[in-house]
């Protein structure tokens, strides 16, 4: 079974950035548009705002390179940092929950019974 990454046209897409880059911007916004798409519905709306986060560091950087470098931080800091990957996963081999580790209040009757 090929996978993915084996299927995606890289030289096409490498040689359309080449000769317009404009093209390529829009056919790149077109494939992500069509992603999210084609994500579940309940998933889009987190998709969408993962895309908007990427595409402002992407505005915001001074060249390609360093939007790049950006985002391979933001990656990595939701994988190592706090609340990330790596935690939820020694929760979850560690048999912990963060919901486990919340004390729960009283629960205060405003009208006595009886």
């Amino acid at each position: 079974m090929e996978d993915s990454v084996s299927k995606f046209p890289f030289d096409f897409w490498a040689q359309l950035a080449k000769d317009d880059p404009s093209a390529f911007e829009e056919a790149r916004r077109l494939m992500i548009e069509s992603l999210i798409e084609a994500s579940p519905p309940s998933k889009q709306g987190r998709l969408r705002g993962l895309q908007w986060r990427i595409e402002q560091v992407r505005r915001r950087a001074a060249t390609p390179l360093g939007a790049c470098v950006k985002l391979s931080n933001l990656m990595w800091e939701q994988v190592t940092g706090d609340d990330g990957l790596i935690e939820h996963l020694s929760d979850l081999t560690e048999g912990r929950s963060k919901l486990k580790s919340h004390k729960l209040a009283a629960v205060i009757p405003l009208h006595p019974k009886g």
